[in-house]
């Protein structure tokens, strides 16, 4: 379904990120793997040799820039990082903000523009994927910045859309409820503890 193609992922070091690559490979692609955790790299390096892995902060604009701009054609792009932080209004942090925005909306900014260029100077069209969430469509106690990053993600996906599609790149978004991922079962067992 997708030999030949080059699929870049971020946030593949583990959960819905680490899932996608492998079925991307096992689907024939060639997929660039980025995290920021070299140790679940690796382990998805010992898991399928043929990804490729880059250790990498999304959240780092000009780091992320340059990386990406080294990878050559990229044909798929799956914008997956992402965080969250749980706090009431009223205690959320300058910090919470920047840190959240910063991987959720920035990142997928920054990558996306890049490699969008990339497949309009190459005339082939490509895919970009970006991994939002239900919070982007319904309110959650303790996630207004969350929330707020993920409504922002699905309004960039359709502008985005709107943009690229003359030149042959689909953009859409995917919507998930909670994925019983490791990270979300660290979650989860910290909600318990805040109540």
């Amino acid at each position: 379904m997708f030999k030949g193609k080059r699929a870049l992922v971020t946030g593949a070091g583990r959960g819905i990120g680490r899932a996608i690559a492998l079925d991307l490979v096992k689907n024939g692609a060639h997929v660039i793997a980025l995290s920021r955790t070299i140790e679940h790299l690796v382990t998805l390096k010992n898991e399928v040799p043929s990804i490729e892995t880059i250790s990498v902060d999304v959240g780092d604009w000009k780091q992320t820039e340059t990386i990406v701009k080294e990878l050559g054609p990229i044909d798929l792009l799956v914008n997956n990082a992402g965080i969250s932080a749980l706090h009431e209004v009223g205690s959320v942090t300058e910090e919470e903000c920047d840190s959240v925005f910063a991987i959720n909306v920035k990142a997928v900014i920054n990558i996306s523009q890049i490699v969008a260029k990339g497949m309009k100077e190459r005339g082939t069209g490509g895919s970009i994927v970006n991994i939002s969430s239900q919070a982007a469509l319904i309110a959650l106690p303790r996630h207004a910045v969350y929330c707020a990053s993920k409504a922002a993600l699905d309004q960039i996906t359709k502008v985005m859309a709107l943009e690229l599609g003359p030149s042959k790149i689909r953009v859409n978004s995917v919507n998930p409820t909670v994925v019983l991922t490791e990270w979300e079962k660290w979650l989860g067992r910290k909600k318990v503890l805040l109540e």
